[in-house]
């Protein structure tokens, strides 16, 4: 059996008297340590399978399987233990607290541990070297450029050591240069052991993944 298992999910949008389909039917086997790049046009219905990869949506049907877990039949309650265990998420526009500097904002997914706040210091500090900003970690949001500020968000993403790094438009507010760059450390955390399932409309960013699913009317239509 797979390591994480999409099996023939749907999910459809109800807009007035219109029905969206977004995912129709969509099945599709992942493997530890895949580096996953997913394509399409807009509509397509990449952002919806992140989400639901997310455990924040929930399907019309089918099933979502990590580890033999059944990700969908669990309680709200278990399915955030869910996704705090298992995933790291990267958002298009950071998301970061322009109040908190960038170590703090990188332990804002340590508050629900039960550790003391030395600890969750020292993993936000090493999340934020890891990434290459060690000497960043007191400037606030606004005294970043746009690449610094999406690797404190990658670094606040894999503080707790998620096995599955979820990415949507990682790279779409950076230049090329920078967007290289962003695209190296995913490679390296990728090496690493993480598992990555990113959305991108870069050409550039799908080709560092190491496989490619392409997506049309919420379909799978190509995977290499």
């Amino acid at each position: 059996m797979s390591d994480i298992k999409i099996n023939s999910i749907s999910k459809n949008y109800i807009t007035g008297d219109s029905t969206v389909r977004a995912l129709n039917d969509f099945t599709l086997d992942i493997s530890w340590g895949d580096f996953i790049g997913i394509s399409g046009e807009s509509g397509s219905g990449k952002s919806t399978l992140l989400l639901i990869t997310g455990a924040m949506l929930m399907p019309d049907s089918g099933d979502y399987i990590v580890d033999d877990i059944n990700v969908f039949s669990l309680s709200q309650e278990k399915r955030s233990d869910f996704r705090r265990e298992y995933l790291g998420f990267i958002f298009q526009s950071f998301h970061l607290m322009p109040y908190l500097t960038a170590v703090e904002n990188v332990m804002l997914p340590l508050a629900v541990k039960n550790i003391s706040k030395k600890d969750k210091y020292k993993m936000a500090t090493e999340a934020l070297g890891s990434v290459g900003l060690s000497d960043k970690w007191k400037r606030l949001p606004d005294e970043l450029s746009g690449g610094e500020k999406e690797r404190v968000a990658i670094a606040r993403a894999v503080v707790n050591n998620p096995r599955i790094l979820l990415a949507d438009e990682p790279t779409g507010n950076l230049d090329s240069k920078t967007s290289g760059e962003i695209m190296s450390l995913f490679k390296q955390l990728n090496s690493d052991g993480m598992t990555i399932i990113m959305v991108s409309h870069s050409a550039e960013c799908i080709r560092a993944s190491d496989r490619l699913i392409k997506l049309s009317d919420g379909k799978l239509v190509y995977s290499q």
